[in-house]
């Protein structure tokens, strides 16, 4: 058994890291400003979109935009119930209805099909979410889309150099990309609001920042220009410099990382294709390049004769950490209490839910570190 403990994920900082948001706290300007600048106009080259906007997080980033889209009372957002349940509250938030579609029960994400069923005369947008690395098949959930007239904002926290049928996420049409500290690259807290739309890249950027009618760094005035006013109400959302300087140096190795992240997860796909108690997810026939934000596995409880939370438990016993992603929405307290969602509702959404659990996967592993996790996951199942 290890002696040290094993966390599910931990952020890739090196040296150069540090001595670039040094500099930045040196310089005398470490909030909204050059870096930021630079590291949204980096970002867009790399995932081929027209605007990239910095945020302080993804879930600011979805914040603005159902604000941007007019997204209110009597409206409905449809979204799968396995993701993260900031999208969720905030569309509960702004007084709309979510919607839940059920996912494939192997890549665990939604299909074009299944968002095509919960459309109503009240739907008034698709928050579809690439899961753990893999894509979605985009060309005709965006076919869909447009044959109702519907808007789609792409969850992409997952899926930072994923590749959906041949192009890079987040390269059409609205996406958001979160740098919480477990994802691919970080900025400590942190996320990027991209699309291909103008105006609506224009109204992000003015509800980011109180709602002024330019952004926090003028580029010509090199601050913020002093004739500026507020346009409309708005937030405070936007990125910092020492954020962005360190973003600025994870992006450039980003595809490295990812590759480390490949290599790993070859390794456990490898070790774990005899234990038939576990088994990990299906790459979706769309995912021309998987980003292995995640390794998830999903526990079969019978042969293994124990819950999934057992089984972390004792993992946790032997010093491997795991995750878990996600928890049912639709099955946490508030929305079973005040929604009146439960359990029948999303059949393959809530058989994974009981089952999923995230091994450790993150760039500074070695193949030691893997072989044991996998040492330990058999020793868990012997007993």
């Amino acid at each position: 058994m290890r002696t040290e403990f094993l966390p599910f994920s931990r952020p890739a900082i090196t040296e150069g890291d540090i001595a670039a948001v040094s500099e930045v706290l040196r310089s005398g300007w470490i909030t909204t400003g050059e870096k930021t600048a630079q590291f949204e106009a980096r970002f867009a080259e790399y995932v081929g979109c027209a605007r990239a906007i910095a945020l302080g997080s993804a879930t600011g980033g979805m914040h603005l935009a159902l604000r941007a889209l007019g997204i209110g009372p009597g409206h409905e957002v449809i979204t799968p119930s396995m993701t993260w349940v900031s999208t969720v509250n905030l569309i509960v938030l702004c007084g709309a209805t979510p919607v839940f579609a059920d996912i494939d029960p192997d890549t665990l994400m939604v299909t074009s099909e299944a968002m095509e069923r919960c459309i109503s005369p009240r739907t008034r947008l698709m928050v579809p979410v690439h899961f753990a690395g893999a894509a979605l098949a985009l060309g005709a959930l965006y076919d869909l889309a447009a044959h109702h007239n519907i808007p789609v904002v792409e969850d992409a926290a997952h899926a930072l150099g994923t590749h959906s049928e041949g192009n890079r996420v987040g390269g059409q049409g609205t996406s958001i990309f979160s740098f919480h500290p477990i994802k691919n690259i970080t900025t400590g807290e942190g996320g990027m609001f991209c699309t291909d739309d103008e105006a609506l890249a224009a109204r992000i950027n003015r509800l980011k920042f109180h709602g002024l009618g330019v952004d926090a760094y003028d580029r010509k005035t090199q601050g913020r220009a002093p004739q500026a006013q507020v346009v409309e109400p708005g937030f405070k959302y936007n990125m910092t410099d020492m954020a962005a300087a360190l973003g600025v140096g994870q992006l450039a190795r980003v595809d490295g990382l990812n590759e480390k992240r490949a290599e790993l997860a070859e390794v456990y796909l490898q070790r774990l294709s005899g234990v038939d108690e576990v088994f990990p997810l299906s790459v979706s026939p769309a995912t021309t390049r998987h980003a292995w934000h995640l390794f998830v596995v999903r526990i079969d409880t019978d042969r293994a004769k124990m819950s999934r939370d057992a089984f972390m438990e004792r993992l946790k016993e032997r010093n491997i950490g795991t995750g878990l992603h996600f928890r049912a929405v639709h099955l946490q307290k508030y929305y079973r209490e005040v929604m009146g969602t439960e359990r029948g509702m999303l059949p393959h959404t809530e058989w994974n839910s009981d089952r999923i659990c995230s091994l450790p996967l993150f760039p500074d592993m070695t193949v030691e570190d893997v072989e044991d996790v996998v040492a330990a996951v058999k020793d868990v199942l012997s007993h």
